[in-house]
């Protein structure tokens, strides 16, 4: 992948994790946590890659790794406030926006998705219909019609990349949009990933 001048990565680390228990992007599916490993999975497409987290994460983080922290009026809100922040401190980027509980995004699924965009939004788009908004890219065209959304007192991603017609993914194989929200899910996906590593 060639790197683009105007795309920077945002792995959001994710909110409370209730149904996981623990933080989502603490979990290990492969050599580090999944939040440090996604960071470097952007590193190759992107300028610039930020782990976007709430201030009560902050204190986990490794130093080597940018971070942006959601601003206060963004406070549990969801996702959302995860790029309202972005687009707040890097106006005139665009943002390759990918969560920490899909482990079977490789590089070349991510590589594949960035020759398919479509503006003013993409992303992928699952088998029940519906867009996987942190499996997306957001053209900086995005940020004023964002904060529009957010001033309707309106926080749904899913709801935003419909009103905006984002454009629609459909990856080769549509396992690698699995998220894991649950500690079975959790043990279930390192038993299929092992299986893989073994064959």
């Amino acid at each position: 992948m060639q790197i683009s001048k105007d795309l920077y990565g945002l792995v959001v680390c994710g909110g409370q994790s209730s149904r996981m228990g623990t933080d989502k992007s603490l979990l290990v599916y492969y050599d580090k946590p999944q939040r440090y490993y996604v960071s470097e999975m952007l590193r190759p497409s992107c300028e610039e890659v930020f782990l976007s987290c709430s201030s009560e994460q902050v204190t986990d983080l490794s130093a080597e790794y940018k971070v942006v922290i959601d601003f206060p009026e963004y406070h549990q809100i969801g996702p959302i406030a995860a790029l309202l922040t972005a687009f707040s401190t890097f106006p005139g980027k665009d943002f390759l926006v990918i969560g920490c509980d899909y482990p079977l995004i490789t590089t070349n699924v991510l590589s594949c998705f960035l020759e398919n965009l479509g503006k003013p939004a993409s992303a992928f788009f699952n088998h029940d219909n519906k867009y996987e908004p942190l499996l997306a890219w957001y053209s900086r065209d995005c940020a004023p019609l964002l904060k529009a959304f957010f001033n309707r007192n309106e926080f749904s991603l899913q709801h935003f990349l419909r009103s905006v017609e984002a454009q629609k993914y459909y990856p080769q194989d549509d396992k690698v949009m699995t998220s894991v929200d649950t500690p079975e899910a959790y043990q279930n996906m390192k038993l299929v990933l092992n299986q893989q590593n073994i064959k």
